[in-house]
């Protein structure tokens, strides 16, 4: 599920359990510093969920999800936005990337 982070196989299982329990149906797409190789020490990482149909997803899915985030071992903030949320000029940057 989550494949070129610059996260330890640990951490990776951790943030994997959320999705799993709250989103399983969806799929994530990392932008930004975190897949680029320039991800600083601390930085957060950016997370685009794309639910199924590219529909959106229901806000109280979206928080259950990110309440088990926050409740997580993850040592670094978790950005995560709703593709289907997101204006068009956002949504072909994070694709040309």
């Amino acid at each position: 599920m989550i494949g070129h982070l610059h996260l330890s196989p640990n951490h990776r299982g951790v943030l994997e359990a959320p999705f799993r329990e709250h989103l399983p149906d969806v799929e994530v797409w990392a932008y930004g510093s975190q897949i680029n190789g320039r991800f600083p020490a601390g930085g957060g990482l950016n997370l685009v969920l794309r639910g199924p149909g590219l529909k959106r997803i229901p806000v109280r899915r979206l928080a259950n999800f990110m309440d088990a985030v926050r409740d997580s071992a993850i040592p670094s903030l978790v950005d995560v936005l709703d593709w289907a949320r997101l204006p068009e000029e956002f949504r072909q940057g994070i694709e040309r990337n």
